[in-house]
Parts: structure tokens; sequence; C-alpha cells
């Protein structure tokens, strides 16, 4: 019998329509109405002027960075605790990433630790929402202004989640995730809240910004000349087909958001009473979508996330381990980045964390079995 999967997309009639509309007038490659609507649906829901569709999260990222014209030894700062596109895409700028660890409630970055890693070299703050909970942006931003460094916003986790931004003021507001700093950052993969298949964004207030994406991910073409090049870009053009899948979804977020809360409350009603367990948090100034309902074992348990993860594919449950820290990926070690950089939290999280089956498909048979298999798996 096939395992519970960790993620299942769940798509509906509406996308099936705006692909086939695709199909039917032809309008299957990089350009097209969807892709146009995409953009700008996404940008407004988030908050945003202007949005530009990429082929993957990573190729947001990497636009986003190289949009910033970093300089060789330009350092930019990035959780430890994340995906690694996050610094390849800092590498593959020429600049240097540089780690901070992880906040031990929230699992995001830890903005108290941010000012003592700002040197004359830093350029840059990425803020990585983690599994759908948002970092706590002010602080990052007071930072930021404090040091004029510009920050890019990965969102790739976090589709409509939101921030209360301003709360020691008398005028907080929640925000989404998406809407800070000079460039946001999405993924549209197969198990993120909206999906394209593969697929991404950047969203920024800055027209010129905007441009340079832009011109960036479509080769650097001539706006005069086509085919006389001033700079290098790359392809990273989104489908028109995959706009469609997108715009679907946009239309019916707000139920999205509300299936992924309904799972965690009730993996969270499960798992109560098992002191074995640390659960996703989220703060009073958070509203967190739970993109992957994440648990970590406590350091009493023996047992780790390999051996727990072994019990629960046995038990027929997928599961993914959380992310090895950047500061620990021999790639980027063998590059010669971090030496001696320790992260205590972000190392326990790796080794004591994975995340549980989270898609929209999951049904709720589904989720109280993989609830039985965890208590089970714990007992013994």
């Amino acid at each position: 019998m096939r395992p519970i999967p960790v993620n299942e997309p769940l798509l509906a009639d509406r996308e099936l329509e705006y692909v086939v509309e695709c199909v039917r007038t032809g309008w299957v490659s990089s350009a097209g109405a969807f892709i146009t609507k995409f953009e700008q649906e996404w940008a407004d829901y988030c908050g945003r002027k202007y949005g530009v569709a990429v082929c993957n999260g990573t190729a947001a990222l990497q636009a986003a960075c190289a949009a910033l014209k970093l300089e060789p030894g330009d350092e930019v700062i990035i959780p430890t605790f994340t995906i690694i596109s996050c610094a390849l895409a800092i590498v593959y700028a020429g600049a240097v990433p540089v780690v901070v660890d992880s906040d031990p409630l929230t699992w995001t970055m830890d903005v108290k630790q941010l000012a003592a890693k700002v040197t004359p070299k830093t350029k840059a703050i990425m803020a990585v929402h983690i599994y759908g909970h948002p970092v706590d942006m002010d602080p990052l931003l007071n930072v930021a202004d404090r040091y004029g460094l510009a920050v890019i916003e990965d969102a790739a986790e976090a589709h409509g989640a939101q921030y209360l931004t301003g709360r020691e003021t008398d005028k907080p507001g929640w925000k989404r995730a998406g809407s800070f700093g000079k460039m946001s950052c999405f993924s549209f993969y197969a198990n993120k809240l909206i999906t394209t298949g593969e697929g991404g964004m950047v969203l920024t207030d800055d027209l010129n910004l905007a441009d340079k994406v832009r011109s960036l991910g479509n080769l650097c073409f001539g706006p005069v000349q086509r085919f006389r090049h001033e700079e290098l870009g790359h392809n990273f053009r989104m489908t028109n087909v995959q706009a469609a899948l997108g715009l679907a979804q946009i239309e019916r977020i707000d139920e999205i958001i509300e299936r992924k809360r309904s799972v965690a409350e009730e993996y969270t009603r499960g798992f109560q009473g098992l002191p074995s367990l640390q659960l996703p948090a989220e703060e009073s100034w958070a509203r967190s979508v739970y993109w992957m309902y994440g648990i970590v074992l406590s350091d009493d348990t023996e047992m780790n996330a390999v051996h727990l993860a072994s019990e629960l594919l046995r038990r027929g449950i997928e599961t993914r381990p959380f992310f090895l820290g950047m500061h620990e990926q021999p790639v980027l070690k063998r590059l010669g980045l971090f030496p001696g950089v320790a992260c205590p939290v972000a190392e326990r999280l790796h080794r004591k964390g994975l995340y549980l089956p989270s898609g929209l498909g999951l049904t709720k048979a589904q989720l109280w079995k993989v609830v039985a298999a965890v208590r089970d798996a714990l007992s013994k």
C-alpha cells in the first residue's frame, strides 16, 4: 500500500478550464494573458505594485539578488535554517552569505542576533519565513534601516501568511507576507499553497527593479535591438499554462489557507499531552499558514528524526527531514564559507525535527492515522 504522502496538490475544475483554454488558443509558452493577470493579481493580493513571474522560486531569489548588483565580497545575511536556494542565489551573484541561528520557538531567523552580524561589507538581509510562519519583521527592518541594507523577503513557504507590523506604535496593522522589503520572492512548486507545478515570482514596488528582474529573466534582450545584449541574463520565464494553474488557485486562496490552518489545528489536538514533542508555534504577531506541520523531538528522547522517520515509514507515513543548516552544508564549506560557525538551535532542529503529511489533499482519516502512528512510534 502506498504511504500517506507528505504533500499532494488539490486541483479543481477551474484549473482544468484555464489550462484547456491555453491549449485551445495555442498560448502555451511564455506569453499570454494568464501570465500578465497572474502577476498582477498575486501582486495585488500581497499588497505590491509589480509582479514578475519566473520558472521557480530559486530563480526568483537568483534574479532578486542579481538585481541588487552585488559586488564580490559583499555580504548578505540569511538564516542558516533554510533551503540552499537562498545561499546559492547569493553565491551566484558573487556575494557572501552570512548566517544567523534560528529562533527556538518559531524556527525562523533569530532577529536578536542580526545587528551583531552586520559589517561594513553587509549589503542586504534575506528574511525567510519558515514552514508558513513569518519572521519577526519589524526588528529586522529596523536593523536594515539603521545600516542602510536592502531586504529581500523569501515568502516561498508563506503564501497568505500575515504579520502584525507596528505593534509598538499606536497604529499596528496586519500585512501579508510578500509585502516587505525591496523585493519579495515566492515559489509555486507543487507542494506550495498556490502551485503552478514549477514556478515562482518576484514582487516589488519599484518599477526599475521590476524591469531589471524581468530583463534578467528574459536573457537581457535589448529594448531596441532585440539580439543586442549589454548584460548576461537567464531564461527564467514562466509559461502561460503554469500561470493559468496559479490564477485559478488565487480565486480560492482563502479556502486554501483555511484548510491548511484546519489541518494544523487537528494535528495539534491529536498531539496534546505528548511532552516528547515540540509542536509548531504561532506568535501573537503572526498568522501562520502552516505550509508544513513540523514536530521536534525533545532532548530527553533518545530517538532522533531519522529514527522516527524510519518508524513512521514502516507504519505507512511519509515524512521529510528539517533543513540542514547552511553552515553545515558540505558544498558551501568546500567554498570556504562559515569557518568555525556554530548555530546550536538550527543544528538541534535538523537532528530532532521532521515534518508530517500536510498537503491540501490530506483527508481527516489520513491525518488521524498519522497521529496514531506518531504516538505509537514514540511509545516504543
